[in-house]
This record gives C-alpha cells, structure tokens and sequence, in this order.
C-alpha cells in the first residue's frame, strides 16, 4: 500500500486548491467553521459564507456573544440549518470550557456539540497537524477503489477500512496531515462518485479498482437525494422569510411562502422542535 502514498503527495502539491481553510495563516476556529460547512455541501457554495462569517466571527467568543438566531440567519442558504445551532453550541461550549481556544486534543474536539469522529479528527489533522485517521466519502471512495477495489464502500465504516487508512498514514504527524488532505482532494477532483477521471489519476496503475476492470457498485442501493417538493425545500422557504425579516413576522407570511397547508404546518412544527424557530405570541422568528 506504501506505492500510494508519495504519488499521491506528489499530486496533492501540484494540484491543490487554494482554500482559505487550509493557508497557513487558517486558524483553527475556520478549520472548524468550513468542517461544519462542508457537510454535505459543495465547496462553491461554502466559500463565500465562510469568508463572510469569518469576517464577523473571527473567534469562537465573536460568535458565542450573539444569539443562536443571527448563526442561523447568516448560515443563509447553505442547506441543513441545524448545522448552524450546533455551530453556534460549539462557539458557547469553546469559551465556556476551553477559554475560547478550539481544543487540540481529539477527545475534547469529539466531546464539543455537533462534532462526531470524522470532524474531530479532520480539526486535529489540518488545524494541529496531527496524526489522525481522516475519513470522509471522499477519502472512503479513494481507499475502497485503489485498495479494496470497490467503486463505492459501505455505508459506514467498518473495522477493516479503518484498518487500511491507519497503515497508509505516514508516521510523522504533519506528512500524515498532508496525506488526509490529498486524498480527499483526490475524491473531490479526480477519483469523483461519478465519471471518474481514472486517465488523471496519479495512482491509476496501482489501483486495485482499475486492475479489476472497474466492476460496478453490487451493494446495496444508493439513496438518491431529491428537494424539490420536500420538507427539506418547505423548510427552507419557511426559514428564509425568517431570515429576511428584520424581527418577528405572522403566520401569514409564511404561509404565503407554500402553498401546502399540512405540509408547511408539519414543517413549522418541526422547526420549532429543532430550535431553528420560536414563537413570540402568535408570531415567528428567530432565536
């Protein structure tokens, strides 16, 4: 497996994208925001609210001073708002617990609210330059195809493909970090979930996938991810009449905001139970 890590590092330098989350100047606080961010999210749509968040909460304590609302309000049109509170919860546990500093040990990263296995250890590696097993789908798909020889892996990780990322990771603890970096930026550019660009691929000739004859995916079915018509879009024109209103607004302007009254109801409800909203007598906004 050792052939693919310098290949790979050779790529990483020569094509990595210049992202604001990885200059050195990066705090940690940003690694941080663009995790949260980059969930599920394409980086274009990332750039420019993270730039902009940044400029109004450059540290933890800037953000944790304001209202959990104004996290949601400037979360925009990012998808999945809830990220945002638990943006928001991290900032207040930050400064409550570790004096404002984003921790640098892994427990205490997992321990903040909204951080699971994968974003600790990333904040570990790119904000630290630890040595940390960094697996994201991105790193998955690359390992399961140039190791496993699988086009996708399975749903969640399992023992043995943590296995397999553990003995990759170069032993000393910056290289590691480079290394969890390049192979997600490989995911993201070249070894993509679909039309994968095998001929650009710096490791195209050791790839178990490619030796196989690239079989197709025989697992179980993929979901398919769809909006339009969803809760998922009825909640978030909901929020962002929310989001455009200065204070609190009444519930007939968010019905006019969908035209299915059960469904737009069900989904304020659930707002609601999410924290995402709160009522003010019988107007809406904010928290």
């Amino acid at each position: 497996m050792s052939n693919l890590v310098d290949p790979i590092l050779r790529w990483y330098d020569a094509h990595a994208r210049d992202l604001p989350w990885r200059r050195p100047t990066a705090s940690p606080w940003s690694v941080l925001v663009s995790e949260f961010m980059l969930q599920q999210t394409p980086v274009s749509r990332v750039l420019p609210v993270h730039e902009a968040w940044l400029d109004r909460w450059p540290a933890p304590a800037d953000l944790a001073a304001e209202a959990s609302g104004e996290a949601v309000r400037a979360w925009g049109r990012l998808g999945y708002p809830r990220r945002a509170l638990r943006l928001h919860a991290a900032a207040v546990a930050i400064v409550t617990d570790h004096g404002g500093v984003v921790p640098d040990s892994y427990d205490a990263l997992r321990g903040l609210p909204g951080v699971g296995d994968y974003t600790a250890a990333a904040v570990a590696a790119f904000a630290y330059r630890q040595r940390q097993v960094v697996l994201d789908t991105n790193v998955r798909r690359v390992l399961g195809r140039a190791v496993a020889g699988v086009e996708f892996p399975a749903r969640s990780v399992t023992k043995a493909e943590r296995g397999v990322a553990e003995a990759l990771l170069p032993a000393d603890p910056p290289t590691a970090a480079t290394w969890s970096v390049a192979v997600m930026e490989l995911g993201a550019l070249v070894c993509t979930a679909d039309r994968p660009k095998c001929p650009f691929c710096p490791v195209v000739e050791t790839c178990a996938w490619q030796a196989a004859g690239r079989p197709a995916y025989d697992g179980p079915p993929r979901p398919l991810q769809t909006y339009a018509g969803t809760d998922r879009q009825c909640r978030g024109r909901l929020l962002a009449v929310l989001r455009d209103a200065p204070g609190s607004v009444a519930k007939d302007r968010l019905d006019a905001a969908w035209d299915l009254a059960e469904q737009r109801d069900r989904c304020l409800v659930s707002l609601l139970d999410d924290g995402l909203v709160v009522a003010v007598g019988d107007r809406y906004a904010l928290p």
